[in-house]
């Protein structure tokens, strides 16, 4: 059985600062989750469309948790004690939030994308995205699948978008912001998607989930990529959320 320690801990293996602070109450506010996706915002139309009347409001939110002591830490639990965590780093001159996988049997977590000026990613395809976010055990920080979508959406990117995908993220941003056009929103920021833009997916000559993105550790081009074998572990944990 997972304890409620080792979905909402004080640190992560291989993970260093914090202190990490369970905050859930902040999933239950429209403002947070306009800053949340601001990276995924590429064109005033949907800055326009995202923020509305709310644009000040939610800059003076995000800031205020930018300035905070603590580490806002959320976590979604995957399929056989997997977790993924999302961490706010709230250090004063290197903010941003950082997407990790962890099981309790690894000595370290993966980072899978940061969120901020030098921003790495994507970490997570759509069918990934969606699985984690509809398919998850219920726990961590929220079992709504709504909440769940928004809180991952930065961290992904894919070039192949089913049909239902609009539908989703639109049902969604319906559920925990006050957007007017839900619908019209959802379509521009898929076309945005978060801050790397979207990517190619495809399966390596191992078995493995793999992207084309220049600034992704799931693509084994580049020189800063996951090893073969925890490339491996990452997308087995994550085809089983």
């Amino acid at each position: 059985m997972t304890s409620s320690a080792d979905l909402h801990p004080d640190r992560i293996p291989g993970y260093e600062g914090g202190p990490l602070t369970h905050q859930p109450g902040l999933l239950d506010e429209h403002l947070f989750w306009l800053g949340h996706l601001y990276s995924c915002v590429h064109s005033e139309e949907t800055e326009e469309l995202l923020f509305g009347a709310d644009h000040d409001a939610a800059g003076e939110h995000q800031q205020r948790l930018w300035e905070r002591a603590q580490w806002p830490t959320f976590t979604v639990p995957l399929a056989a004690g997997h977790r993924l965590h999302v961490v706010y780093r709230t250090f004063a001159d290197d903010t941003g939030v950082d997407y990790l996988l962890h099981h309790p049997d690894w000595d370290r977590a993966e980072l899978l994308a940061s969120d901020d000026g030098h921003f790495t990613g994507p970490g997570l395809s759509w069918p990934e995205l969606a699985a984690a976010a509809h398919g998850s055990p219920p726990g961590g920080s929220t079992s709504d699948p709504h909440a769940r979508l928004l809180l991952l959406l930065p961290a992904f990117g894919d070039d192949e978008l089913p049909d239902d995908a609009v539908g989703r993220l639109a049902d969604a941003l319906r559920a925990h912001t006050s957007v007017d056009d839900p619908d019209a929103t959802a379509t521009l920021l898929l076309e945005g998607q978060g801050a790397p833009g979207p990517v190619h997916w495809t399966t390596s000559g191992h078995g493995v989930a793999v992207n084309d993105g220049k600034h992704s550790f799931r693509n084994p081009a580049n020189h800063f990529a996951l090893s073969t074998d925890r490339a491996a572990r990452v997308a087995a944990a994550l085809s089983q959320a």
